[in-house]
């Protein structure tokens, strides 16, 4: 048996927004936008330019609740985690984020459990760990 993360899903609130977001900062492609009329769903699957089969779908459906917790600190989910294969570039990304105004929540830094990482917010506050 060959098990696998497949994807990892996040509701959103400006799905086109979030979707450049990750295109902008992680270099993704995106699919065509699936649509469900019916449900007043919409949603898109992401995948890594090195053809990884990890996805990240982003959805958004207009009776889906506002999430008022901070989203690392919630039980669930707390983060994603993006290799970015070097210390270099996590600085490099955090700082480019950190000058494009979004929110550091860890610094780059050697973690207890031996990572290089940092911590911010995407455009909804979900955590991304940007690691090494």
């Amino acid at each position: 048996m060959n098990i696998k993360i497949d994807h990892y899903a996040i509701w959103c609130n400006d799905l086109e927004l979030m979707k450049t977001f990750y295109i902008n900062y992680f270099g993704m492609n995106s699919n065509k936008k699936y649509t469900n009329s019916a449900k007043k769903y919409e949603s898109y699957f992401l995948t890594f330019s090195d053809d990884s089969s990890a996805r990240l779908e982003l959805m958004k459906r207009p009776d889906i609740p506002e999430n008022k917790n901070i989203r690392g600190f919630m039980k669930g989910y707390a983060h994603i985690a993006f290799s970015v294969g070097s210390e270099e570039s996590v600085d490099h990304i955090t700082e480019k984020l950190r000058h494009d105004g979004y929110k550091i929540v860890g610094e780059p830094r050697v973690t207890g459990d031996g990572y290089y990482e940092s911590v911010i917010e995407d455009l909804e506050g979900n955590w991304i760990e940007i690691t090494v």
